[in-house]
């Protein structure tokens, strides 16, 4: 199982470059994606990293473009599971067709086709695409729209938001290293230098726990 702090060494081995310090208002925001993240979901933190977002001159329309971002977190829910359940599915006797029919082809073209990142992307993460696009064409489709929001909206800097994504994906309750290196990569060719990836790695090894979010549950 990988560590915090081997996370921290490939992301201070993905660039030779200092780069530039997080600014504040950067600083802030990452702090907050690691407090909504649903793996922290600390409603102090939470609080605390709102306040100290529009502190440092947020919007609210980037504190909630940057907690839309973090809530495709749930989305790793499907990428640790896809393949496996056809694997599973075909030794437990189901027949499920490999090739792609004409409606499902034409999904992929629309949304992944020849596209460098998505090429990127099935490296870190090979056959979930497919096997999310041969399990439901609905849910394939609604992965595309969903993740895309927060990259529409474009209150945040693109680097800002890789950096968020990076941050989530490190924390110490998901270490979750094929969506931490794709968001490394995509950081540090906008521009992210060490000083930057170290800063916001910091901001996640300290990542509150998450203590359950008793004041929703009850209502209260």
């Amino acid at each position: 199982m990988i560590s915090v702090d081997q996370l921290r060494l490939l992301a201070l081995d993905a660039t030779e470059a200092p780069g530039e310090p997080l600014a504040a208002l950067e600083a802030q925001l990452i702090r907050l994606a690691v407090a909504v993240s649903v793996t922290s979901l600390d409603e102090t933190a939470i609080q605390q990293a709102i306040g100290s977002a529009f502190e440092a001159g947020a919007t609210p329309a980037q504190v909630q473009e940057i907690s839309s971002l973090v809530s495709g977190l749930g989305v790793h829910s499907l990428m640790a599971s896809s393949v496996a359940i056809i694997e599973k599915a075909r030794a437990a006797g189901f027949v499920i067709d490999g090739e792609l029919d004409v409606p499902r082809q034409k999904l992929w073209d629309r949304y992944v086709g020849n596209d460098p990142f998505w090429t990127g992307f099935e490296k870190e993460l090979p056959g979930f695409l497919r096997s999310m696009l041969i399990l439901s064409p609905d849910q394939f489709e609604a992965f595309f729209s969903y993740c895309a929001v927060p990259w529409k909206s474009g209150q945040v800097r693109a680097k800002v938001k890789e950096l968020a994504a990076m941050a989530c994906d490190a924390t110490p309750a998901h270490r979750f290293l094929p969506g931490f290196k794709l968001h490394l990569a995509n950081a540090v060719a906008l521009g992210a230098g060490s000083l930057a990836l170290d800063e916001a790695l910091a901001i996640a090894a300290a990542a509150p726990l998450h203590a359950g979010t008793g004041r929703w549950a009850s209502g209260g």
